[in-house]
């Protein structure tokens, strides 16, 4: 445990100098319902393009109500051109409908709760409750799933296995941020196809697992 943490710092350090996702951007809102609709958005699509697609929408509806007032069709213009915009604004409203029927308006607190919302999986769910309600909490995307298996901390084939392997070996008060942390590294340095080992600190000692070709 103390060498992950001492890797985890390293990578924080490393990161310093890197924008952070789109998400963790929003969070800083602490609203839990920003929080998740940003997350719906995020969903392949670029950081850039999600930021932007969230401004917009955020300034028109900010709330499951207001969103309820807006058409399908108005919420993708507001959201394109993020993947799967039709798609994407169609869940929106779902959600929304859900939270005001089923939560009295409220966005659910437990990862139970939460998985009940139509188009929320495991990694949005956990990103809420870290995110919006600072509830710990380990949220594993494509980063945090390859970067945890190449430096040797878990061997796991799929995220949901990664999440409970994880949860055993990094201290709780770590849960929330890891997310960040791994997603910010992961975008700029471990890459999954030709990452940049020769400017990582901790090169000397990384397992780098399945990696066959590095710069």
């Amino acid at each position: 445990m103390k060498k992950i943490l001492r890797t985890l710092k390293l990578i924080e350090k490393q990161i310093s100098q890197f924008k952070i996702p789109s998400v963790t951007l929003v969070s800083d809102r602490k609203v839990p319902y920003l929080v998740l609709i940003s997350c719906i958005l995020s969903l392949r699509t670029k950081d850039k393009t999600t930021i932007e697609a969230c401004e917009k929408l955020f300034k028109v509806a900010d709330t499951p109500q207001k969103m309820l007032w807006l058409s399908a069709t108005r919420i993708q213009k507001l959201i394109y051109p993020v993947g799967f915009y039709r798609n994407k604004a169609k869940v929106i409203l779902g959600i929304s409908k859900t939270i005001i029927g089923d939560f009295r308006g409220k966005v659910p607190n437990s990862i139970d709760d939460l998985l009940t919302l139509k188009g929320v999986g495991r990694k949005t769910a956990n990103l809420v409750l870290g995110l919006g309600f600072r509830i710990p909490a380990i949220c594993v995307d494509t980063h945090v799933h390859r970067i945890s298996n190449r430096l040797g901390w878990v061997k796991t084939k799929n995220p949901e296995d990664t999440e409970l392997a994880l949860e055993k070996i990094i201290p709780r008060s770590e849960w929330i941020d890891l997310n960040t942390t791994l997603v910010t590294f992961g975008q700029n340095m471990c890459l999954p196809v030709s990452p940049f080992c020769s400017r990582c600190s901790f090169k000397n000692f990384c397992k780098k697992i399945g990696v066959k070709k590095f710069r």
